[in-house]
């Protein structure tokens, strides 16, 4: 069995969802196919979900009736048939009966994960209607009754594949099954999610769960790119990168990928493949745990960093200094992405600003305290591109006009990361590209 996961430009238009049936209805694999929430949706939640906690019911209100209007011309032009479009009439008008319930009780955390899971929920109902509608043999699989995280907000794989393996039993002759991405059920049974670009991780636990033979991203790009195409004009894909090259390049800012999906696949060396919804026939990228050549493949750059720096004289030769540091950011549960040291200070990035206040308030305890906002992480990816010769250089060379602010290099035989000013992202990209890669 394989999965396939479809984004929201993969399923955000009428025309795009009838493409979706097309993909997965032109061979026989059995497969599960998992689908993020109509393109825009997602953030239209969030915004009524703002506007509740705003306590500014009236903006809510008109902002699901904006999103609504939405809806009832996408299945219009998505149906056919009256009795689909009559289906199809009724799932929404049964999703937007919820919204609107919510603005006479009291919001809170619980409410809002509500709010955010009706993209996907109401995405995967009119797909499976359209495929009602066209006599496709299909098992509708709510995501809710099988996909779960712990307390610490982790998946619970076991858990997951048993329910799930256990569920699928039930269809031994059927060959389409259709889940949503994103939304799961926390340890309190109740409606959670995995976070901004879940439906990605939701694919790749899916695939784990059943040791799926392939799993497959489906987006608006052919495949992971060497440099980002809204910013530079020469890019191309990359036909094989390892599971290691993928993880670095979708953690520091690659779009293509969810960086956490990254991880469930190459704990079961299932192989991932990045393909096109509009070109279906184009190569993409396959991600495996194969490594092929050396040098740099990749670059991606990770925006709304900050960089903290803890200054102390008593740093220097005093043991236990760096671990009461990062006890202060394990406190507050906020990761970090970059670090450096020298005898008498430490820097780090993070990109979570939600505790900074009081981060920086326990961090003086030890020293004084740097706050620099606004910054950019570039990352070069590429097998063994710490251990090249001459990469670093060139690298150096690349960006001689900007000055660099943090460098991580050796952490990862994989990954050279560069902290600069947010302001020269854009020509630090392009310089890069013109320096590393032979045109």
């Amino acid at each position: 069995m394989k999965i396939m996961k479809f984004g929201g430009t993969s399923v955000g238009k009428p025309e795009r969802m009838h493409q979706v049936k097309d993909l997965i209805t032109r061979d026989n694999d059995k497969k599960i196919v998992v689908l993020s929430a109509l393109s825009g949706t997602t953030n239209a939640l969030v915004g009524i979900g703002e506007a509740l906690e705003d306590a500014n019911k009236d903006l809510a209100k008109q902002r699901i009736d904006v999103l609504h209007q939405h809806y009832l011309t996408f299945y219009k032009e998505l149906l056919k048939t009256e009795a689909a479009r009559n289906k199809a009439e009724k799932i929404i008008k049964e999703h937007f009966e919820f919204l609107n319930i919510i603005l006479k009780i009291s919001f809170n955390e619980a409410i809002n994960r509500d709010i955010l899971a009706q993209g996907e929920l109401l995405s995967t109902k009119l797909f499976f209607t359209l495929l009602q509608e066209l006599e496709i043999n299909a098992v509708f699989l709510p995501a809710l009754d099988f996909m779960s995280i712990d307390e610490n907000h982790e998946p619970e794989l076991k858990k997951i594949s048993e329910k799930l393996k256990a569920i699928l039993a039930n269809y031994p002759q059927d060959r389409i099954f259709v889940t949503q991405g994103y939304i799961c059920k926390n340890h309190r049974n109740e409606v959670d999610n995995l976070k901004r670009g879940g439906s990605d991780y939701s694919a790749s636990l899916i695939g784990a769960a059943i040791n799926s033979e392939v799993i497959e991203i489906w987006t608006d790009i052919d495949g992971m790119h060497n440099n980002d195409p809204r910013i530079v004009d020469k890019t191309r894909p990359i036909a094989q990168m390892s599971f290691d090259e993928a993880a670095e390049l979708a953690y520091f800012g690659a779009k293509i990928l969810h960086p956490a999906s990254i991880w469930p696949a190459q704990q079961y060396n299932i192989p991932v493949k990045l393909l096109n919804t509009m070109e279906p026939d184009a190569p993409g990228t396959t991600i495996t745990a194969k490594e092929q050549g050396s040098g740099v493949k990749a670059l991606a750059a990770k925006d709304g960093i900050t960089a903290i720096k803890i200054k102390s004289s008593r740093m220097l030769l005093a043991y236990g200094f760096l671990r009461k540091v990062f006890e202060v950011f394990e406190k507050y549960k906020t990761s970090i992405d970059m670090i450096t040291t020298s005898e008498v200070a430490v820097s780090v990035t993070i990109d979570d600003l939600s505790h900074l206040a009081v981060i920086v308030k326990e961090l003086e305890i030890y020293g004084t305290v740097e706050v620099d906002s606004n910054q950019t992480i570039v990352s070069i990816v590429g097998n063994m591109i710490a251990e090249s010769k001459g990469t670093m250089a060139k690298i150096m060379n690349c960006l001689k006009d900007y000055p660099i602010r943090m460098v991580s290099y050796g952490g990862s035989r994989h990954n050279v990361s560069l902290l600069l000013e947010a302001k020269y992202k854009n020509e630090a990209l392009k310089s890069l590209n013109e320096g590393l890669f032979e045109w």
